[in-house]
């Protein structure tokens, strides 16, 4: 590797970061009002937000290394291209194809990165959020048990506790229960106490209420009917858990997993062959597109030339390209979707931006290879 070529590929590299730290923070930022806003209102702490923020970046990463690696390629190309080192190197007998090697080095290196991502680090970071997730939801404490707060536990149920003694007692329980359209139900109760069921600890939750009065409103009559009880045992296993279905998601299995026969791997996940054909064609061909992002953004400014008026029109041209072949992506996904031997066509995009750059650099090469051409066909 000569000066030049680890001089331009520093230039890269450094862009690059500062581009997707940028986008990382931006992205970051958007989501995280969200999470904060769920997780903080739902009675969790500023612990738990962070974890699951920490855990959400490996995906979020992915989502923007192509975008900053795009960035990073344009930026370097259109600033040396401006300073003339470009045109200089140029005049030296450097050829669109010699210049091109730095670039081609950057986009293999932030694919690698992306492919450690998109095999391992995604896969875990999901497989440990969804655990979590899971924990959080049937943990009743962290659902139910907030004193003096009206909690929305679920769609059209309302519970409330005055107060929570330290032996794990509820005083002047309200749990407002209108999810059936007919009829509402409101329960109030001096003590309540919540019990686990022992043959199912995973699901089998109870609120036991002692004391207390029934109110059951018939809304299609318009009849209130009221029963005061000693004791009454009300199953809140839907309110505070979510319905596992034992499957294994493939999303948080790594890709080595992934070389397991499908059809036992479908058995095992519950996913049919066409998710499992896209989940697992996805986790190689979008590091490829890190590559072709970083070959297109420089090869676009190339062909374009210097000019003083700057070079924005082929950087639009050049992410117009980028929009397009992901669409073509995004289309490819749905045909293996629908038929996983269809796996193939998820490279065709990716391959075509290649072809398309390799075609831009064989043009920057021989720029008047097309005039020379018609001249021959226009001479008798």
């Amino acid at each position: 590797m000569t000066r030049f070529d680890r001089y331009m590929l520093s230039q890269l590299f450094v862009l690059f970061g500062f581009f997707a730290l940028v986008l990382v923070a931006l992205f970051w930022i958007n989501r995280a009002v969200v999470l904060f806003d769920r997780l903080i209102g739902n009675g969790q702490s500023a612990l738990v937000f962070l974890e699951f923020s920490s855990l959400s970046l490996p995906k979020l990463v992915v989502t923007v290394l192509p975008i900053a690696t795009f960035a990073g390629a344009v930026y370097v190309t259109n600033r040396m291209s401006g300073e003339s080192e470009l045109t200089v190197l140029q005049s030296t007998g450097a050829g669109p194809w010699r210049l091109v090697r730095p670039v081609l080095v950057y986009g293999i290196s932030v694919a690698l990165m992306m492919s450690v991502l998109t095999h391992f680090l995604v896969p875990m970071a999901q497989g440990q959020l969804t655990q979590r997730e899971t924990e959080i939801a049937q943990n009743v404490t962290n659902g139910l048990l907030t004193e003096g707060t009206f909690l929305h536990p679920a769609d059209n149920v309302t519970f409330y506790t005055r107060q929570i003694d330290e032996d794990g007692v509820l005083r002047d329980v309200f749990l407002s229960d209108r999810r059936n359209p007919d009829e509402g139900v409101i329960y109030t109760a001096a003590e309540a106490y919540l019990v686990r069921n022992e043959a199912n600890t995973a699901t089998g939750t109870t609120l036991i209420m002692v004391d207390g009065l029934a109110q059951r409103l018939d809304n299609t009559e318009r009849r209130l009917a009221t029963a005061q009880f000693r004791d009454f045992s009300f199953d809140i296993s839907t309110l505070v858990s979510r319905d596992q279905d034992g499957f294994q998601s493939i999303r948080t299995m790594i890709t080595p997993e992934l070389f397991e026969d499908w059809d036992t791997l479908g058995a095992r996940t519950g996913n049919i062959r066409n998710g499992i054909a896209e989940e697992f064609h996805q986790r190689f061909t979008q590091p490829l597109f890190c590559v072709v992002a970083a070959l297109l953004g420089f090869a676009t400014l190339l062909v374009g030339g210097y000019s003083r008026f700057g070079v924005w029109r082929e950087a639009a041209i050049a992410f117009g390209l980028l929009v397009v072949i992901d669409g073509f992506r995004g289309v490819a996904v749905d045909l293996v979707r629908n038929d996983a031997s269809n796996w193939p066509l998820m490279y065709v995009p990716s391959l075509f931006g290649l072809v398309l750059g390799s075609a831009m650099l064989t043009h920057a090469a021989y720029p008047g290879w097309l005039a020379r051409a018609r001249r021959r066909r226009a001479a008798p």
